[in-house]
């Protein structure tokens, strides 16, 4: 019986996309194409906005009726990283412009089942990770001083705890999620060449990224900060900025003639 061949530990189960370096406040000029664009395409970006005005009104609905405030933190920030998964009829509409085309609602719907197994499984990762977030934030919440005033000694540990892995997992779904939908989208590619490809995006660009991070944030807190009917506009402007980094940041073999 013939040895089998060895195995090569060298193989490579996903492709990965290289990526451009970028200025590291590049996220500014973004969202500055991103309002551009929302110029452009007023009334679909307003539909796509009340769309995505429901998603937090629904978390915040929620969190209300759940009585607890464990939910808020790992609920705003999934949104905020899990929204753009969901955002592809905006990608789309950010693409048609950028190719000279006009830009239809129907054309945007038809977008978001280019790739629907790896939507569909991205989307279920991130629920999966959106899950033990909320478990991990409900098992840190038993070193919280069971005392009616404690002092910041008494809640180090719990802040300590809750900080580093609250930081960590951001990180690693912000890694994840930043150019996945978008690579999906436009390359059609399986689910782990679009997630090695958008992990090697960040890490290639720290300092832009962590910027963009920041930007995100803030706005989505803006957006909770107005009843969440600041989202009509954020939503579509963080999806369209989203894209225009993807475009300046994930290279291809022949050049796109757009930003």
């Amino acid at each position: 019986m013939p040895a089998s061949p060895p195995i090569d530990k060298h193989t490579e189960f996903a492709r990965c996309f290289e990526s451009n370096k970028i200025s590291t406040f590049a996220a500014f000029h973004w969202l500055a194409l991103a309002f551009k664009d929302m110029t452009r395409a007023p009334m679909l970006s307003l539909i796509y906005g009340l769309i995505f005005t429901i998603i937090p009104a629904t978390i915040m609905w929620l969190v209300y009726q759940s009585g607890t405030h464990l939910v808020i933190l790992p609920a705003a920030v999934a949104f905020a990283l899990i929204g753009p998964a969901f955002a592809a009829g905006l990608y789309d509409v950010a693409w048609e412009l950028e190719k000279g085309h006009t830009p239809t609602f129907m054309h945007s719907l038809k977008s978001m089942f280019r790739n629907p197994a790896g939507e569909w499984g991205f989307a279920v990762l991130l629920m999966v990770i959106m899950i033990v977030w909320m478990r991990l934030a409900a098992l840190i919440h038993a070193l919280y001083p069971n005392v009616a005033d404690p002092t910041f000694e008494q809640l180090s540990a719990f802040l300590t705890l809750g900080t580093l892995v609250g930081g960590v997992l951001m990180a690693s779904v912000f890694a994840i999620s930043a150019f996945t939908p978008q690579i999906m989208m436009e390359r059609r590619v399986d689910i782990m060449t679009a997630v090695v490809s958008s992990m090697h995006a960040v890490k290639s660009n720290v300092g832009a990224m962590l910027v963009w991070c920041a930007l995100i944030v803030l706005l989505v807190l803006l957006g909770f900060l107005t009843g969440t009917a600041g989202f009509i506009i954020i939503m579509p402007l963080l999806s369209y900025a989203s894209w225009h980094g993807y475009i300046a940041i994930i290279k291809t073999k022949k050049p796109r003639g757009y930003e």
